[in-house]
């Protein structure tokens, strides 16, 4: 039916790309550092621009930018021109992209931003091209040939690009000496594997919202700090705020099948003394693990001096309720 080998071909094709992925590194120069070093002591954006194929990788470099700790914005060259050019401030740096590096759009945002005195670095693979005259700092992303059978759609000089992009955003991020935990807080709205990874502390119900009441009250006023808090438990703590015991739904309806009726008595006569519990720099799998094991839905949490500081419910977890980091 078809007249070539298909797995061949994207072997030829990824071979390609690879061969510019090559030629990328051994392009790579000062002009490295020297961009990292004009990004990093800026005190505004990296506003990213760029046109067809090369705005599309933009928009992903300004993104990864983002998310790992350099604020960042993607700023099309045409709206540019018509307006949107007071998006941006004196503060900023202008990253564009250019693999010809004649890009008349790409090349006046740059020429203009560069008369107000704004730092432009260019990934081009055409350093000496208009873009590279106009640029602080050129990044050169030449490579051999594209993957394209013709030479003509962007394919390898955009991977090239890409993993520029790339290099720069990781290299800035360990360089603020950002944690996983800086990471995560930009991304919320993870996978589940994500949330698993996250610290007990950054997810879990504290404050006002744990469900406590202090050792030697009643039965009745454990049972009404039950009912408002509605997490389906009440802890319950002695004098200095350590966890001595957990009351939950399930221990209220055993003591109305042994009692008919709610006797008038302590709440440490019926609660579960030495409950699990977990501590709060603990990860969030290991919170699940407990839970999955005991066949329980809230777990308290405590600090190193064994204070309670929290309360983690399943639904915390697994996202199902209300999912917050605690910035």
């Amino acid at each position: 039916m078809f007249s070539f080998d298909i797995l061949n071909r994207a072997k030829e094709i990824i071979s390609i790309e690879k061969e510019g992925l090559e030629a990328l590194l051994q392009n790579l120069d000062v002009s490295f550092e020297e961009a990292i070093k004009a990004i990093y002591n800026i005190s505004g954006r990296v506003v990213v621009t760029g046109v067809g194929k090369s705005g599309l990788i933009g928009r992903k470099i300004s993104a990864t930018l983002s998310s790992t700790g350099t604020p960042s914005f993607f700023l099309h060259p045409v709206e540019a021109l018509h307006g949107d050019l007071g998006m941006v401030t004196s503060n900023d740096l202008l990253l564009a992209l250019s693999y010809s590096g004649n890009t008349l759009e790409v090349c006046e945002v740059a020429k203009i931003l560069r008369k107000r005195n704004i730092p432009v670095v260019s990934m081009t693979g055409n350093p000496k091209s208009v873009l590279g005259e106009i640029s602080n700092i050129v990044l050169n992303v030449a490579v051999p040939r594209e993957a394209c059978s013709f030479g003509l759609a962007p394919t390898t000089s955009t991977t090239a690009m890409l993993a520029l992009g790339d290099a720069i955003a990781i290299t800035l991020f360990e360089l603020r000496g950002l944690s996983q935990e800086d990471f995560r807080r930009n991304h919320p709205g993870g996978t589940l594997g994500e949330r698993l990874k996250v610290r007990v502390k950054e997810i879990m119900l504290k404050g006002d919202s744990i469900p406590i009441v202090k050792e030697g009250v009643s039965l009745k006023e454990a049972l009404e700090e039950l009912d408002k808090k509605r997490l389906g438990a009440v802890l319950i703590v002695d004098s200095f705020d350590h966890l001595v015991g957990i009351f939950t739904d399930g221990d209220l309806r055993r003591v109305v099948r042994k009692f008919q009726a709610l006797p008038e008595i302590n709440i440490e006569e019926v609660m579960t003394k030495n409950p699990k519990k977990i501590e709060e720099n603990r990860l969030a799998v290991e919170a699940l693990e407990i839970m999955e094991k005991h066949q329980i839905t809230v777990l308290p949490v405590i600090n190193f001096d064994d204070q309670l500081v929290g309360i983690l419910h399943l639904h915390d977890i697994l996202g199902k309720g209300t999912f917050k980091f605690v910035l």
